[in-house]
């Protein structure tokens, strides 16, 4: 089974072709990096107009890639939400206009449920009881299945997500767009622990998270500096930031997973090509007790390749959308992963 995925919820384009849920065939991605970097974050009109002119030649050239004829295809599937309306609109129409053209059946994908679904491209399986952390710029979240039907999310992000936070912070830094791959980079030659900054709902009793009250402080600490004429510790205040934010994340999955039971534990999204978070998260749980699943780097940003791999799996299981199905920018978790 040949699946085509589309992928515009923010500011990445994407197409991909998969085979039986796991099999990639292509996966391309337009960047827009240029675009927003000026802006210091993305500005959702630039963001649809470019998903409009780089989707056609990405679509042509992940067919000529896979080395399949369009009739091979057996499905569409694109991103549903949730993500930026104006972004989602554009995947939407084109999927649409493709199932319909070429008679073949039409699928929504659930973004957030196609992050956790991106170890499967590399061969892992699910199994259940799972725990998951999808950690990326809109969202934070953790959810617990219990199977492929039965899923749910135990707490979310009140505020900021945390790749958001990564965002402002390097702003406040002036080290540039995204936020996360330049904290990484800068942290690296900085001390964690020269500025303590606040760990936001660490000891709340929840699984929630908050991650305003870190990008404030940083705020004010460079305030501080800046009012007393002192230099900027940039690498370290990098480094301490980012320990934070790992601290929670990492404080909060855990808790999550001892609650659940999981032996299963699955991270995604794109903080998590923070290689930092990464070993952090297999540290904590090793391999004797839980199976632990991290798709490669690529596959932790935005692509197609994950909405085309679990639109696969739920075509298999003989279900599709009919043409009433649009965008939703909020699109909610709802019961399963699938």
């Amino acid at each position: 089974m040949l699946i085509l995925g589309i992928e515009t919820s923010c500011d990445e384009t994407a197409v991909a072709l998969v085979e039986d849920g796991q099999r990639i065939l292509s996966s391309l991605v337009a960047f827009q990096l240029d675009i927003h970097r000026p802006f210091g974050g993305v500005v959702p009109e630039l963001a649809s107009r470019a998903h409009l002119r780089a989707l056609i030649p990405l679509l042509e050239r992940a067919i000529r890639e896979a080395g399949v004829e369009r009739e091979a295809v057996d499905g569409v599937a694109f991103t549903r939400g949730p993500g930026l309306i104006g972004a989602l609109l554009v995947g939407t129409s084109l999927g649409k206009a493709l199932a319909y053209s070429w008679g073949v059946p039409l699928l929504g994908i659930n973004h957030l449920k196609a992050h956790l679904y991106a170890p499967c491209l590399e061969g892992a399986t699910f199994e259940f009881p799972l725990a998951g952390l999808i950690v990326s710029g809109g969202h934070t979240l953790l959810v617990e299945a219990r199977s492929w039907d039965a899923a749910r999310i135990l707490g979310s992000t009140r505020d900021d997500a945390a790749g958001e936070a990564f965002d402002k912070v390097a702003g406040l830094l002036g080290i540039g767009f995204p936020g996360g791959p330049a904290i990484e980079a800068v942290a690296r030659g900085g001390d964690p622990g020269k500025f303590q900054f606040p760990r936001g709902m660490i000891g709340s009793g929840d699984l929630d998270f908050s991650f305003s009250g870190v990008k404030t402080a940083v705020r004010y600490l460079l305030d501080r500096l800046k009012a007393d004429g002192l230099p900027v510790p940039t690498a370290d205040i990098a480094a301490g930031f980012q320990a934070a934010v790992i601290d929670v994340l990492a404080a909060k999955f855990k808790v999550a997973v001892e609650e659940t039971g999981a032996r299963t534990v699955v991270l995604g999204g794109g903080v998590a090509r923070n290689e930092l978070f990464r070993r952090r998260v297999r540290a904590m749980f090793p391999s004797s007790r839980y199976r632990v699943l991290i798709a490669s780097a690529d596959l932790c940003s935005d692509n197609a390749a994950m909405v085309a791999g679990l639109a696969g799996r739920i075509l298999k299981r003989g279900r599709e959308d009919d043409w009433s199905i649009d965008a939703d920018p909020n699109l909610p978790w709802g019961d399963g992963l699938l």
